[in-house]
């Protein structure tokens, strides 16, 4: 049943958990610049330590400022226009006040017809919040709520910028191995240039240290925004029940998604496709422990 929504009741986010991720992010671009630089050097002594110095920085900074156009481009996604889905941007508009947004995130909707979601941007003013057609389709509005406020919840706990910047360094890193298998494989036995076994150690490690990176960052997220989103609501059902629904479709309806960027999503888009070793790194938390989470947890009333 879909219920109304009142514009009068906030809540207020924890402070502690954004301050607690606002410390991984610096952790985390901390390690990702030692990371290159170790890439560099086993790849080119002190002139590889400058350049992949350089590169991390480069990377990371790119990621910060441009997080958002890559997620929506990736998703071939557009702004919602005036006058569009005016019930979706009204509940957006609820759920980001109760979260004490000071304005809410963009909305863009996606031609993609696996129920998803994500939520991108650098920082709560360049937010936005991004749907695919198929959820639309088989979401009913309280369940479509419940999606939106654990995207905003992935917003006011600052996460965006922590997966965004992870999702860069994955790509960067993959490509650097692609690189690195190359010249291992092909590069001569040149006396003054790295290690032909040391190169191509790199090359197969270093995406797997992406993806275990990613998988650390990314799980406890999930069940934090779960929490955020079902207080935000006053009521975790919504958000318990589109998790299921998702989860069911998804697996039948594949995506074409860069595997670096599907932590971004509410639930796994790589689910639906058969792609060897697919399941091997999970990045997002099993969506029966999630959902007996919700409904195992009390949440404050917002009001009717």
């Amino acid at each position: 049943m879909n219920t109304p929504m009142s514009p009068t009741t906030g809540t207020r986010r924890s402070g502690s958990q954004a301050a607690f991720n606002t410390f991984k992010t610096f952790t985390l671009l901390a390690g990702l610049g030692g990371f290159f630089v170790l890439i560099g050097t086993l790849l080119g002594g002190t002139t590889g330590l400058v350049i992949g110095l350089l590169f991390g920085l480069g990377l990371v900074g790119m990621s910060y400022w441009n997080s958002d156009k890559l997620a929506v481009r990736a998703a071939r996604a557009r702004e919602v226009a005036p006058g569009e889905l005016d019930w979706l941007r009204a509940d957006l508009a609820v759920i980001a006040q109760r979260a004490d947004m000071a304005v809410p995130p963009r909305l863009f909707i996606s031609p993609d017809m696996q129920p998803n979601a994500f939520a991108t941007g650098r920082n709560e003013a360049n937010s936005v919040v991004c749907v695919t057609q198929g959820l639309l389709q088989i979401l009913d509005r309280d369940e479509v709520r419940g999606v939106v406020a654990h995207e905003v919840g992935h917003i006011t706990n600052r996460d965006i910028l922590i997966g965004s910047i992870a999702a860069a360094v994955a790509t960067g890193i993959s490509a650097i191995a692609n690189m690195a298998m190359f010249a291992g494989l092909f590069g001569g036995s040149d006396d003054d240039g790295p290690n032909p076994a040391t190169v191509l150690l790199l090359a197969l490690v270093a995406p797997v240290a992406a993806s275990v990176m990613q998988m650390a960052l990314s799980r406890s997220r999930e069940y934090e925004a779960d929490r955020v989103g079902a207080e935000l609501l006053g009521d975790p059902r919504p958000l318990a029940n589109a998790l299921a629904k998702l989860d069911t479709t998804s697996k039948r309806v594949p995506m074409d998604v860069d595997p670096a960027h599907a932590t971004a999503y509410i639930v796994n888009p790589l689910t639906g496709k058969k792609r060897e070793f697919a399941n091997l790194f999970q990045t997002h938390p099993p969506i029966d422990d999630r959902i007996a989470r919700l409904l195992g947890t009390r949440v404050p009333a917002q009001g009717a």
